[in-house]
């Protein structure tokens, strides 16, 4: 239980459904509803496919370059704290955002699908970071494994639920629900990037 309610709370916050929904109606604007919900489906399949691909190779790939998981730890967790960062001050450091010439290479595409809502939208960088450490935390132990991958499902499903219905959403939200509701996790977010760096430090002198 507490390992689904811990990789609950770190997904949740870190693929943020309500900010990702919100960025979702406005970059849809005057898509026909059938379009918006092809793409919401598209997007969030394609991103599950590259996080699940992190949870399950991710530490085998950081053993073959020779990087423990305690220093990936700590590096994780500084990552996230700059995400919480932003989250918390609105304010953006690509982490979760996209450049000024990326946004101009999106406006003139027709299909957000691939680039910039799967990537890196949902499956940025914190997210594939978090995968690859709670996956971790696991230890080996296929019960604990197999309910990080479970959670990650479930937060992929409210996801592309909000993604399907974000204007309505918005609507109901408006801007300054949305923004304290981000505030709110990001505060959250930092205690867990906290968290990982003390854990990371621990096992590398341990």
């Amino acid at each position: 239980m507490e390992t689904a309610l811990y990789a609950f709370t770190a997904f949740f916050i870190i693929l943020d459904p309500l900010g990702t929904a919100a960025l979702f109606a406005v970059m849809t604007r005057g898509a026909e509803p059938a379009e918006r919900r092809r793409m919401a489906r598209r997007a969030t399949l394609l991103a599950g496919a590259i996080l699940y691909a992190f949870a399950l190779l991710g530490e085998a790939l950081l053993n073959a370059l020779g990087i423990g998981l305690p220093a990936f730890r700590v590096a994780g967790g500084i990552l996230l704290f700059l995400l919480a960062s932003d989250m918390i001050f609105a304010r953006q450091s690509g982490l979760r955002s996209i450049s000024a010439s990326e946004d101009a290479e999106s406006a003139r595409r027709e299909d957000i699908t691939v680039f910039p809502l799967a990537f890196p939208l949902i499956a940025g960088p914190g997210a594939m970071t978090s995968a690859v450490l709670l996956m971790g935390q696991a230890q080996g132990d296929p019960l604990a494994a197999a309910t990080v991958l479970a959670v990650l499902a479930l937060v992929l499903g409210i996801l592309l639920t909000l993604l399907s219905t974000a204007p309505t959403l918005m609507r109901a939200l408006g801007v300054t629900g949305t923004n304290v509701i981000g505030r709110v996790m990001g505060i959250v977010l930092a205690a867990l990037a906290v968290q990982y760096v003390i854990d990371g430090v621990r096992a590398a002198l341990g």
